[in-house]
């Protein structure tokens, strides 16, 4: 297996993670877990080979999905794109679709689970146009109005936020289809609200035969937030709803043997979540 590129089925479609690159995080430990008391988190993270005293960066994958069902060819996040000086590792989403085969042209749907810059990043060229040419962007209406809002972007915690909405959002805006409800976007491939980590944030289901697979983005960033689902991230922008939400999903991948795809899990970001002793845990399909 390689770091760029993993290929497996769901049911009779193909589907591709995707890497966009790599992202340093410095001071992991508050970012990943705002809330956990450190007696706890300390022992919680060795189990995972982490000394939380000397956990002082982090290296994520952007973990891109790719899902193709014969009659579509549809893209899960964009990644974190080429722009920014202060990610010189990211930004490889479309050379490393092309080396799979698969030109920009080629995907016809762009679904966005969330407005943070790691996953619209690549929604654009460096001419500001839209890096897939043939595909209409989907996003929840509520993300979009929470971040194009000057109401949203005037407070100190999410003007930061600015030239990301700025450069990535409002140059294609014509391109996307805001969706108030939970849809089917095309034959099983399904949005499914989950709102926390931001007020608009949505989770891909795919479904083929009886095969499931359960793209959550951001819902979990490491795999500790399986078996403590009540440690929410720093930046979860409605903290106690983050932890419903991630609660919610959790159980029904564990209850309905659903695949799941976490955004910055370790690369490819694809394991199952299992019932034991009474709690959750995560498994990595390697």
């Amino acid at each position: 297996m390689v770091d760029t590129s993993y290929c497996f089925k769901v049911g009779k479609f193909e589907c591709i993670a995707v890497n966009d690159g790599t992202l340093t995080y410095t001071d992991p430990a508050p970012l990943h877990f705002a809330n956990a008391p450190s007696e706890l988190l300390g022992p919680a993270l060795r189990r995972y080979g982490i000394q939380l005293e000397a956990w002082k960066e982090w290296i994520s994958p952007l973990i891109c999905l790719v899902i193709q069902t014969g009659e579509h060819c549809i893209l899960v996040d964009t990644g974190l794109g080429s722009t920014f000086d202060w990610a010189p590792n990211a930004g490889r989403l479309l050379q490393n679709l092309q080396a799979e085969g698969i030109g920009a042209g080629d995907i016809d749907t762009v679904i966005i689970s969330h407005a943070h810059g790691d996953h619209v990043g690549g929604n654009v060229d460096l001419e500001g146009r839209a890096a897939f040419p043939e595909a209409r962007y989907i996003m929840s209406k509520g993300e979009w109005d929470f971040w194009t809002s000057d109401k949203t972007l005037v407070q100190a915690e999410h003007n930061w936020m600015t030239p990301i909405v700025e450069q990535k959002l409002m140059p294609i805006q014509d391109r996307f289809q805001l969706i108030e409800q939970d849809i089917e976007i095309v034959p099983g491939i399904y949005t499914l609200f989950a709102p926390g980590h931001t007020p608009g944030n949505m989770a891909v289901v795919i479904k083929s035969g009886n095969e499931q697979l359960l793209s959550l983005g951001d819902v979990i960033a490491h795999p500790l937030h399986v078996e403590r689902p009540e440690w929410y991230l720093e930046p979860d922008v409605q903290p106690e709803q983050s932890v419903r939400t991630r609660q919610q999903l959790l159980e029904r991948a564990a209850v309905e043997h659903a695949l799941v795809c976490g955004f910055h899990l370790d690369f490819p970001g694809l394991g199952y979540v299992l019932q034991e002793q009474g709690g959750l845990k995560w498994q990595a399909i390697t």
